[in-house]
């Protein structure tokens, strides 16, 4: 008998969503429906001086007034990465027991950006990091000078290749194409690329769907999440909706489904996704599950669709 399907949504309360983030948690949602499976919805407040209370709350009522339900999860105790801290604290310490982890004195600009999600032309690791080359005599010099260190994942030497639903394969030298990273900052706060891993791990995700954005994080987040002993869910990456100059920000408040829910129906809003995204053939209002019977990753388009 075959495992049931888990799909997620996993927002980052960083600002109010915007029309991309939003086609993103509809196919998401449309996937994990389509093949009869639940939904697990969690939230990404991993970095406190970014996620606020206010963005949370329109995270969850976008998600409800769109129609978009779930199984499992947010608001209930656990579904938040803000409070679950002790279980990176074990995935960490396995890493640290493997030495497949190293203390990194880099700059702190680094650190900070480590706990987002990376955006495209962001550069995301140091692929030389002398770090990792230091002896134990600089190192003790460098913690006795007060000076707090973030941790760097050892990236392998070796070719993984995932098989994106939508993309189709991706494959990646994670020593060569992208470099050690950081998985928990100087500050103590675990890193994007180490809670989704074990987010999905944990909550038994066997199916992530997402923006284009994060494409070169899965090889990654797969490697992680069998070194720890799990099996990766497949991933179909969807395409980006752009204004023009690149990705949609949560800056862009004339875009901001908060806009959208005071000045039209979540209907029509489906409708216009629907039909950006090569869904529909018009853009005639529908609800999510109108959807459902239509979806396919076959109609849907591959290069990023300009508003």
């Amino acid at each position: 008998m075959s495992s049931p399907v888990r799909g997620r949504f996993a927002p980052s309360p960083s600002g109010y969503m915007h029309l991309g983030n939003l086609l993103s948690m509809l196919l998401a949602w449309l996937d994990a429906r389509s093949l009869g499976g639940e939904l697990v919805f969690r939230m990404e407040d991993l970095d406190p001086a970014r996620s606020k209370a206010v963005y949370i709350d329109a995270l969850v009522e976008d998600l409800r007034w769109l129609g978009l339900d779930w199984d499992e999860g947010f608001p209930a105790p656990g579904y938040a990465q803000s409070q679950r801290t002790a279980i990176y604290e074990e995935a960490f310490r396995e890493l640290k027991r493997r030495d497949l982890v190293y203390p990194c004195w880099c700059s702190r600009a680094e650190r900070l950006a480590a706990a987002s999600a990376p955006h495209p032309g962001e550069r995301e690791c140091d692929g030389g990091c002398r770090c990792a080359h230091l002896s134990a005599k600089e190192r003790l010099a460098l913690e006795a000078s007060g000076r707090r260190c973030a941790w760097k994942l050892r990236c392998p030497d070796q070719t993984i290749t995932v098989h994106d639903g939508h993309y189709g394969e991706i494959v990646q030298n994670p020593a060569r194409d992208v470099g050690d990273f950081i998985i928990r900052r100087a500050d103590g706060v675990f890193a994007y690329q180490l809670a989704v891993s074990v987010d999905d791990l944990m909550m038994g995700v066997t199916r992530v769907v997402r923006g284009r954005d994060l494409l070169s994080s899965a090889p990654r987040q797969k490697w992680l999440i069998e070194t720890l002993g799990g099996t990766a869910p497949d991933y179909c990456h969807a395409p980006l909706l752009t204004n023009g100059s690149g990705k949609l920000s949560k800056r862009l408040g004339s875009l901001s489904t908060e806009f959208f829910r005071r000045n039209t129906t979540a209907e029509a809003l489906t409708g216009r996704l629907a039909f950006l995204c090569g869904l529909a053939e018009t853009a005639a209002p529908v609800s999510p599950r109108e959807l459902i019977s239509l979806f396919s990753w076959e109609k849907i388009k591959r290069d990023d669709i300009a508003l």
